[in-house]
């Protein structure tokens, strides 16, 4: 077996959580909407995991929407409160996902104008930004939790008073963050919340949206009355159960798993920031537990990442939703990042069944690999410099 460390991209799914679904496509199988004891027995286990998903956000059962996963939740969010106000102003930030930048852009060229904050060197947007950027137009401020390729996590519970002193709606792309700190929607003052089960051990292609009772939103998604006709379409009813299940398990041992994941990231980038000129990015301790992103100078990222593929060590170059781009990442160069910086990132994930054997390995291959590629590369002199 290889050694995983792509978690932000994918998890795999529990064991627990595939039996409930399993159950789900050959036992209560039937279609939510029907009326019969078939379409009765699904619709229980339906409500059981909208009450799941409200419990680990705290929030109630009757403000948990589902979907298809982070990006239609992200459209959702956006567009819908657009839709309904049908002109403003929205604020977002320069390295929120795709799902949340390509809404905004698409709005944009509707009529719609959008403030893209700046973040500071650590991947974080600041309160005050916030603050200064709203107009009296402003309809909606969209803030990541947590971002998806440095781990940071935003200073939200004061984002959260600003939209609420000035009367805008909130919403947070919590995809990577669900599952892996504690949330909690009416403390901070968030208003929706985006999350993807296949981050903390659910399926992937179901997620769901949290909409505060009262927002002003429309539905996105036309053909029937599903979801109290909010989102229509046949609910995927093993596929929320699965939810439902992972983010209950994901809740229960939150705080273990935390522990766990940040002490191997830690054992894992202090190996790493032994190689000279290697840069550790994003904020060192207001961030997610398994996140360790770092830009080795010399190297081409994409390089490491397909010779530590060769030796069976999954990571990533970057979100994987743009792994398909050639270019360096968006969220590197607006932290200030150089474009070599950015080209030379590698994003290692820790999960729920990774090993100090795995952070061990991981790092003494790495480590090799740099050095082989530094040493083949005319463009990286080792001055001695210390590492940023």
């Amino acid at each position: 077996m290889g050694i995983y460390l792509d978690h932000s991209a994918t998890t795999y799914v529990d064991k627990k959580v595939l039996a409930k679904m399993t159950q789900c496509y050959s036992e209560t199988f039937g279609n939510t909407s029907s009326q019969h004891s078939y379409g009765r027995d699904a619709e229980k286990g339906v409500g059981a995991a909208r009450a799941q998903v409200a419990d680990a956000i705290g929030a109630s059962p009757g403000e948990i929407y589902f979907t298809s996963g982070g990006t239609e939740s992200d459209n959702w969010a956006i567009k819908g409160v657009a839709k309904f106000a049908r002109k403003g102003h929205i604020i977002t930030t320069g390295i929120e996902h795709r799902a949340v930048l390509d809404t905004c852009k698409y709005l944009e060229a509707k009529g719609f104008s959008i403030t893209y904050l700046p973040v500071d060197a650590f991947g974080a947007v600041r309160a005050d930004d916030v603050e200064k950027a709203l107009q009296d137009d402003t309809i909606l401020i969209s803030i990541m939790f947590a971002n998806n390729e440095v781990g940071t996590i935003n200073p939200m519970a004061q984002i959260g008073q600003i939209a609420k002193k000035h009367g805008v709606l909130f919403h947070t792309d919590a995809v990577q963050a669900v599952g892996h700190v504690p949330i909690d929607v009416s403390a901070i003052g968030i208003d929706l919340l985006s999350l993807s089960a296949h981050k903390f051990y659910g399926p992937k292609g179901v997620g769901a949206l949290y909409i505060k009772n009262g927002t002003n939103i429309e539905k996105i998604i036309h053909g029937g009355s599903h979801e109290k006709g909010m989102r229509a379409g046949t609910l995927n009813s093993p596929g929320i159960v699965g939810l439902g299940a992972a983010i209950s398990l994901a809740t229960e041992v939150m705080d273990n798993e935390f522990v766990k994941e940040a002490a191997l990231a830690k054992r894992l980038k202090d190996a790493l920031l032994q190689l000279p000129k290697a840069k550790y990015n994003g904020h060192p301790d207001d961030r997610l537990p398994g996140n360790v992103n770092i830009s080795f100078d010399g190297i081409e990222a994409e390089a490491l990442m397909l010779h530590l593929d060769l030796e069976g060590i999954a990571v990533s170059t970057g979100s994987a939703c743009s792994s398909g781009s050639t270019n360096p990442s968006y969220v590197l160069k607006e932290m200030g990042c150089t474009i070599e910086q950015a080209r030379a990132a590698v994003r290692f994930t820790i999960g729920r069944c990774n090993t100090t054997k795995d952070i061990d390995t991981a790092a003494k291959k790495t480590k090799s690999i740099v050095e082989k590629l530094r040493a083949l590369s005319p463009l990286f002199a080792d001055k001695g410099e210390k590492n940023v």
